[in-house]
């Protein structure tokens, strides 16, 4: 029994020998010519492997470095860049036979650039075409390569354009799991990575066959996750423009190659769309489906839903894709929306309403154009409110100049307000103002508010005598038309010239009654 058990170490012993001493009789480093001709070939890319190692407890070949070129039309740095690469191989081919036959590639800690051009090409739209040109008898094939496992692990990728615009957008933590992986056959994929501030991404799907044009044509479908994207923070908008938000989104994404359909919802918190906005108050949800013609660099919005209480307000369209900016053109049709539900909303679009003040009842009626730049759009159409109260806001005792009515105690009744608007991210203009007050009269004139929120106003307003304060209005007036005369009592009939500056929390309205001798 002893000497059994004697024979039993004794082969253990041979066996982990002749383990650790196979790296010695292997010389690794003799495969990397034959690789990297491989390699390069199958990819299209320049490929150069540093000093290769064998470890069979692995099963891998090891290379210290590694480097991917670049398309030239695009840098001439690497494409990518890696400190280790991990070459799974099958261990009795290669140490029988001296081939070598890959089960999987895993590239630790990689540097990658993203390059896109703009005429839409990417810098990977190349990667895949073989040395074998098309003929009329023959297409262009890809290579036959099949990788059980292709992975990327805790590495970095730089998205930047050409020429250079905008600030290069840094994907962290990027790790990428591709099974069987093939030019001419479709892969799953798993995908996560860490965006700038506290945010995170996953995609997950499958993809392929490969595009032999153009890599970034390969049809996929997939499932996106974010998580916390802060874009400004990410740098895909300037914060000078005013447009901030941490977001969540859920997205599928589906693209034959040709077009690329996108349809999924995204959980605004603390949104702000305007310079002079201030951040919602609560979280507001936005569904959302289009599609994009991937040649053309241009597609269609089917349908934004933008949700805010129990209200859906609706925006489609069309989109173009520029060097420069993603360029919208888009329409808004929102009829009898009740403003109690929209309320919590306007600051977010630099809508602001005077202090202490708050809109109750009513509805909102608009007819909008949304176009320009994305992230400096124009709005321009109709704005209607209907049948509201403001609150907490005593225009009677307001108005500076004549300092003659009566309180409108409880808030301004609003019968009906409407405006044309031209909005731009310098300057709003308000044409065409009509507004009838109940409590005093009528007004109409045209007016404008700066990007920093100055308020520029003139109009006409027509006092009514049946209500108090109209009637203490008038009667003021009357008597003073008794000691100034005819004249000043005709242009009091067209109306007070009123003057509204400061801002629209703290608007300043002024009777110019000098106006009315002239």
């Amino acid at each position: 029994m002893r000497k059994h058990w004697i024979k039993i170490v004794v082969v253990l012993v041979v066996l982990v020998a002749a383990v650790a001493l196979v790296p010695f009789f292997v010389n690794a480093d003799s495969f990397r010519p034959t690789l990297e001709t491989k390699l390069s070939s199958a990819i299209g890319r320049k490929i150069s492997l540093g000093h290769l190692d064998f470890s069979l407890l692995s099963g891998s070949l090891v290379a210290n470095d590694i480097t991917v070129g670049d398309d030239p039309a695009f840098s001439s740095a690497p494409f990518l860049q890696a400190h280790q690469l991990y070459i799974g191989v099958q261990i009795v081919p290669l140490l029988l036979h001296r081939q070598v036959q890959v089960t999987r590639f895993t590239v630790d800690s990689p540097n990658i650039q993203l390059i896109h051009a703009a005429d839409g090409k990417w810098n990977f739209s190349s990667i895949g075409s073989t040395a074998q040109p098309a003929t009329p008898q023959q297409p262009t094939v890809l290579p036959d390569l099949t990788v059980g496992e292709l992975q990327v692990k805790n590495g970095t990728a730089t998205i930047s354009s050409l020429p250079a615009i905008t600030k290069p957008f840094v994907y962290s933590k990027l790790n990428l799991t591709v099974k069987q992986f093939s030019f001419v056959r479709s892969f799953p994929f798993d995908l996560a990575a860490a965006l700038p501030g506290s945010g995170s991404l996953t995609l997950t799907g499958e993809a392929g066959p490969l595009a032999q044009k153009d890599a970034a044509d390969t049809p996929f479908h997939a499932t996106l996750h974010i998580k916390n994207l802060d874009p400004v923070a990410a740098g895909a908008i300037d914060p000078s423009n005013g447009i901030s938000m941490l977001a969540d989104a859920d997205a599928q994404c589906s693209s034959d190659g040709d077009n690329l359909a996108t349809s999924g919802k995204v959980i605004a918190s603390r949104l702000q769309l305007a310079r002079t906005g201030s951040p919602a108050p609560h979280p507001v949800q936005v569904d959302f489906a289009a599609s994009d013609d991937l040649d053309a660099r241009s597609g269609k919005i089917s349908d934004i839903a933008i949700h805010t209480g129990n209200v859906v307000v609706h925006v489609a369209g069309n989109f173009h894709l520029t060097p420069k900016a993603v360029m919208l053109d888009l329409h808004l049709n929102a009829p009898n929306l009740p403003i109690d539900q929209l309320e919590e909303l306007l600051p977010a679009f630099g809508i602001q309403l005077p202090s202490g003040s708050q809109l109750r009842g009513g509805t909102l009626t608009t007819n909008v154009a949304i176009t320009g730049p994305a992230t400096a759009t124009s709005i321009t159409g109709p704005v209607e409110i209907d049948n509201t109260l403001l609150a907490g806001f005593d225009l009677g005792s307001r108005l500076q100049g004549l300092n003659l009515f009566g309180k409108t105690n409880g808030g301004t009744q609003i019968q009906v307000i409407r405006t044309s608007v031209n909005s731009t991210p310098d300057l709003t203009s308000f044409t065409n103002i009509y507004g009838n007050l109940p409590q005093i009269g009528s007004a109409s004139g045209n007016g404008t508010v700066t990007s920093s929120g100055a308020l520029n106003f003139q109009m006409q307003a027509k006092i009514t005598s049946s209500n108090t304060a109209g009637a203490v209005a008038n009667q003021a007036i009357n008597v003073l038309g008794g000691f100034l005369g005819s004249r000043f009592q005709k242009n009091t009939s067209n109306g007070i010239p009123l003057t509204i500056t400061g801002t629209a929390k703290s608007p300043a309205i002024h009777a110019n009654i000098g106006a009315m001798f002239h």
